[in-house]
């Protein structure tokens, strides 16, 4: 079996899970997520905890037991604990604001970048450090919105300006060298 899938699901206090078939619904502190999974996987809720069982053996069976069971975790955490995103915004002059729930970007272009949340999604500025936070209960759509955030202006190889995730390691480029006469 699959050593991910075979795992029980742990729901924590205050998280409730209906299936409905392949429909799963969570509902939580932080929100409520629904998802619809794939027909083979039976999803089953036993107490405090929601299993998975496949149909077979076979590479595929094999392979949506793991991936089940994942989402089903994530849906849990994303509703009782929630997920996030650190972005850092790198250059002189650079700066994110927030005006009201939108993000704004100051990036080096001749007008300001508008990004507005999606559904779900919440934006937190620290401007001292220049950084912004995704949160959200959607582990996806975190990543997402996150990924699109850094599109705007992704960090450029020889001075290391733009929008990059904390902790990520932009490679340095040399440049030109001059003439030599």
């Amino acid at each position: 079996m699959s050593r991910i899938g075979r795992m029980p699901v742990e729901l924590p206090d205050g998280v409730e899970v209906k299936v409905d078939g392949r429909h799963v619904k969570v509902r939580g502190p932080k929100g409520e997520l629904a998802r619809s999974f794939h027909p083979d996987m039976k999803i089953a809720v036993a107490g405090k905890a929601v299993q998975v069982e496949r149909p077979s053996d076979e590479p595929r069976a094999r392979a949506l037991h793991g991936l089940t069971r994942a989402l089903l975790n994530n849906m849990v955490l994303g509703v009782s604990r929630g997920f996030s995103r650190e972005l850092q915004v790198e250059g002189v002059g650079y700066r994110p604001e927030l005006e009201g729930k939108d993000l704004v970007l100051y990036v080096g272009f001749s007008h300001p970048v508008r990004v507005p949340p999606p559904a779900g999604i919440a934006f937190d500025v620290d401007t001292k450090a220049r950084q912004i936070r995704v949160t959200g209960s959607d582990k996806e759509l975190v990543g997402q919105v996150a990924a699109d955030i850094r599109k705007v202006r992704p960090p450029e190889p020889y001075k290391g300006k733009g929008i990059r995730y904390v902790g990520e390691h932009v490679r340095h480029k040399a440049g030109k060298a001059g003439k030599v006469t």
